[in-house]
């Protein structure tokens, strides 16, 4: 497995060796042992798997209190991800970062707890998979506006299609100070 560091500090994409032939491939999608060899030492508690259309723009989403980490990525399709930083304190507040992960580059991005997590499908449709270090717990759950002109996030979408709970979502300085994570250096 290649581990590859992004400009935000944390969040890494992970590139698994992938073994094929006229039958197909193979590849490992989860070693902790490798994990744990690269200094990751992660404790994943639940998985989940979303399919979505084109055009559909999933986030930013994340908990406070209760974070959850996430390591992500696409079985089929193509999906442009992006990590925010919203850790109260952080030197990186506010800054992201975007993978292209897809069925085909197998790609996985690794973005820590404290940090905001939204896609936007690129292809037909995608099937995205997630492990997360926490449960999802309704009490947490709160998300940041996709288009906070502050953050300025690159999306390639033009017109998203969004939830009810994405529409609504409030602007990053909008958010109560308490229902930011807080940094640990």
């Amino acid at each position: 497995m290649k581990i590859i560091e992004t400009d935000l500090p944390g969040c890494l994409v992970l590139e698994p060796q992938v073994f094929g032939d006229a039958r197909g491939f193979f590849y490992e999608s989860f070693n902790q042992d490798k994990l744990d060899a690269a200094g990751l030492r992660l404790r994943f508690v639940q998985g989940n798997v979303s399919s979505s259309a084109r055009g559909v723009l999933r986030g930013l989403h994340y908990q406070w209190p209760k974070p959850q980490g996430k390591l992500v990525s696409v079985l089929e399709g193509e999906v442009w991800d992006v990590a925010v930083d919203i850790r109260r304190g952080s030197p990186h507040f506010g800054r992201w970062t975007a993978v292209l992960l897809s069925g085909e580059n197998k790609r996985h991005f690794w973005i820590p707890e404290g940090f905001a997590h939204g896609f936007a499908v690129l292809s037909e449709r995608a099937t995205f998979t997630y492990l997360c270090t926490q449960t999802y717990d309704a009490q947490a759950d709160a998300s940041i506006r996709f288009d906070d002109p502050e953050l300025a996030v690159d999306w390639p979408v033009s017109e998203p299609t969004l939830s009810a709970k994405d529409q609504a979502a409030p602007l990053l300085r909008e958010v109560a100070e308490d229902r930011l994570p807080v940094y640990a250096p």
